[in-house]
């Protein structure tokens, strides 16, 4: 077995990020011998994964077995940044250019010279960014905000998405020539409900973990307990394991933890029984639904369907952005730009029951 740690995981604590990956399971095994092949390259990487499977540790896994591990690992979450301030962040900015830029600053390209730089969350680039990006990309060199003067870089590019950025790029809301530059060595990192081989070792590396931190002796799982483990879907990931084992922790008695000491939530069967109609709907209702409306043949079919469906998606999710994108496994920019189209945020702020997130 092959285990990953962030080298700050204890300050990390309440981090949505998995903390540590382990290699267990065959699909996990299959991964790491292709992860060990593609990071001696010099070639950009593109991480693929849900939240909370580890994105973070397999792009560092990456640079430390790349000739740069000596260099610099740079990790920066393009979700994080407002809009307006992408720019400054990644590409630096020289002094007066802009108001509050008292002085000059190197971004994070700047700061990454000689190493990698970690781009998590892609596709929450805006798409004007996205032509700046690739430019860097494409003649190793930044220009900061406010300056003329293009500076060399000597920069490995691992990014990573939660979102399937084909269908992005087939929407609009990425960039097809920077999807291919980044796509050169792609590594799709697989959910934990399917490498379930890893479950019980991460499980048995969090009791331990935390059993030191809270200063408590040595807990054991019951049989019950891994079976349960066992048979969760694991909605949330590593990250959502490692959460049930802290709370588990705190209630179990005898330093055992039973069944009814993991605090397990399944997000898909709590949104069926919210709304009963989710259980019964089918492929093929959906195909039906939409042949009716081939056959009234209406114009601009595929804009009022679009509309539809993130209309419906933003009210499932009660007005909340980022469940909408979870939901429909896109970027939260890609869906306030469209709720913003559509009109959807004017009705949501002059309704009481839609709350705006």
């Amino acid at each position: 077995m092959s285990l990953l740690t962030l080298p700050n995981a204890r300050e990390l604590t309440k981090s949505v990020r998995a903390t540590v990956l382990v290699f267990k399971d065959p699909v996990s095994e299959e991964l790491l011998g292709r992860i060990e092949r593609l990071a001696p390259s010099e070639a950009n990487a593109l991480i693929i994964g849900e939240t909370g499977t580890g994105k973070e540790l397999v792009a560092r896994h990456i640079h430390n077995l790349s000739r740069r591990a000596g260099g610099p690992f740079v990790a920066v979450n393009c979700g994080a940044f407002a809009e307006t301030l992408v720019e400054s962040e990644l590409f630096g900015h020289e002094k007066g250019a802009f108001t509050g830029a008292t002085g000059s600053k190197a971004g994070w390209f700047e700061a990454a010279n000689g190493g990698t730089l970690f781009l998590d969350e892609i596709g929450d680039l805006p798409l004007n960014m996205q032509v700046k990006l690739l430019r860097v990309l494409q003649e190793r060199e930044v220009v900061r905000l406010g300056s003329r003067t293009p500076i060399p870089i000597d920069v490995r590019l691992v990014a990573a998405t939660n979102v399937n950025l084909a269908d992005a790029v087939i929407a609009g809301h990425f960039r097809e020539d920077l999807f291919y530059r980044l796509h050169v060595a792609s590594i799709k990192l697989p959910p934990l409900r399917e490498r379930k081989g890893d479950i019980l070792p991460l499980a048995a590396f969090f009791l331990d973990e935390h059993c030191r931190r809270l200063g408590y002796t040595p807990a054991t799982l019951s049989e019950e307990a891994e079976r349960k483990l066992l048979g969760h879907s694991w909605p949330g990931n590593i990250r959502e394991l490692e959460n049930a084992i802290h709370h588990a922790l705190l209630v179990c008695r005898n330093r055992q933890v039973q069944p009814a000491d993991l605090h397990l939530v399944d997000m898909r069967l709590a949104a069926t029984r919210h709304d009963p109609s989710q259980a019964s709907a089918r492929p093929a209702d959906l195909e039906e639904a939409l042949r009716a409306l081939f056959e009234e043949n209406h114009p601009d079919l595929y804009e009022q369907i679009e509309e539809r469906l993130f209309r419906s998606a933003y009210r499932f999710c009660h007005g909340n952005q980022l469940q909408t994108a979870r939901l429909l496994g896109i970027s939260r920019n890609i869906v306030r730009a469209r709720l913003e189209k559509i009109g959807e945020l004017e009705v949501a702020s002059r309704s009481p029951g839609i709350r705006l997130a």
